[in-house]
């Protein structure tokens, strides 16, 4: 398990203080598959360093299968070789010079717990056929691919058999089918070894594939935990829900119980948590926007012109002008818009609602 107790960590540049986490908090379970994501300066790798100790909070706690490795208050501040984790970096961090074995033995040799070499060659064998590399023990590194190298930094986390396995983007030097490929082997071997994970990545497909649970963060602050599905189809803020695919959005007034007027018309929301009057933000993905022959007599039925088709095979990317506005739906690859003219449908049980910050 990994607690991280109202962390805070700031950084000293030009003369003025940069927050990169405010007051986070977080339970990782143990032998959970945890996900942190978020855009670039969200403050995600700041976290997983000050976890692994290669950097230091101002405030606040952590602490890992209920060991204290940092507190602020009471001055512990356990270096990250005594943590019992594993580190997988983005650059994959291998000795160019050295063999597959010897890149994974290393800190089996010169660490904390030193082996004796019988227990350091079969440590070792173990986590190469985990990773799926056995055979390739005497092949210098710079002779693998991307993804063998990026097997072989896991590896060599495994071969200590951390309590933790604590990874930052480090499948974003792979390309795409590699990626997918390699974050199915990644996933597949923590559940078998049952393992707990905290994993960085800017990628939301890679973040809902991956992860038992997820944490978004912007801004150095958390903004929703869950799983995967509560915030694709609940997430408290704008900010979420944008990190989990491309939104339509629409701003405009409650003017009565369930009805918003928009640029487009009145559409129907679930308001309850409004009142009359209010400015709200409407949210809907492109994958919820229903394209209709005719308009049936439920809400939320709007006129529109067939602009753009943009065709990525098994689907395509609509755009649709109603009247000024703009918006984006998706369809099947195989659905064929006949006409420029078509009617489109918002099912109200697909909307998102937001106060409006302006």
């Amino acid at each position: 398990m990994i607690t991280i107790t109202n962390l805070s960590k700031s950084f000293q540049s030009g003369g003025r203080s940069i927050h990169a986490l405010k007051n986070v908090s977080a339970e990782i379970n143990a032998g959970e598959f945890f996900v942190l994501l978020g855009a670039s300066g969200s403050g995600k790798t700041t976290l997983i360093r000050c976890v692994a100790g290669l950097e230091h909070a101002n405030v606040g706690e952590i602490s890992l299968g209920g060991r204290t490795v940092y507190s602020g208050s009471k001055q512990i501040a356990v270096p990250p070789e005594e943590r019992d984790i594993g580190m997988v970096f983005q650059s994959y961090a291998l000795w160019p010079h050295l063999t597959v074995f010897e890149n994974v033995a290393l800190p089996l040799q010169k660490g904390r717990k030193r082996l004796p070499a019988p227990a350091v060659k079969a440590r070792v064998a173990a986590a190469l056929e985990a990773v799926e590399l056995q055979g390739l023990e005497a092949r210098p590194v710079p002779m693998l691919s991307g993804g063998q190298q990026q097997r072989v930094a896991l590896a060599r986390a495994l071969a200590v058999e951390p309590d933790a396995l604590l990874m930052d983007e480090p499948l974003s030097n792979l390309d795409a089918r590699l990626r997918e490929k390699v974050r199915g082997q990644i996933r597949d071997i923590s559940k078998r070894f049952g393992i707990t994970v905290l994993y960085v990545t800017h990628d939301q497909t890679e973040a809902m594939a991956l992860a038992d649970r997820l944490a978004v963060l912007a801004g150095g602050e958390v903004q929703q935990i869950g799983r995967p599905h509560e915030l694709y189809r609940q997430p408290r803020t704008p900010e979420v829900a944008e990190f989990f695919g491309d939104m339509n959005w629409l701003t405009g007034r409650l003017s009565r119980a369930g009805i918003v007027d928009t640029a487009i018309g009145p559409v129907c929301v679930d308001s309850r948590a409004f009142s009359d009057g209010s400015t709200v933000r409407l949210g809907i993905r492109p994958e919820n926007i229903v394209i209709c022959a005719d308009r049936s007599d439920a809400a939320n039925f709007f006129r529109g012109k067939v602009r753009t088709v943009t065709y990525f095979g098994e689907r395509q990317s609509v755009m649709v002008d109603i009247g000024t506005t703009s918006i984006v739906l998706r369809t099947s690859g195989t659905t064929e818009l006949a006409t420029s003219d078509l009617w489109v449908h918002f099912p109200e049980t697909t909307i998102l609602l937001f106060a409006d910050a302006g």
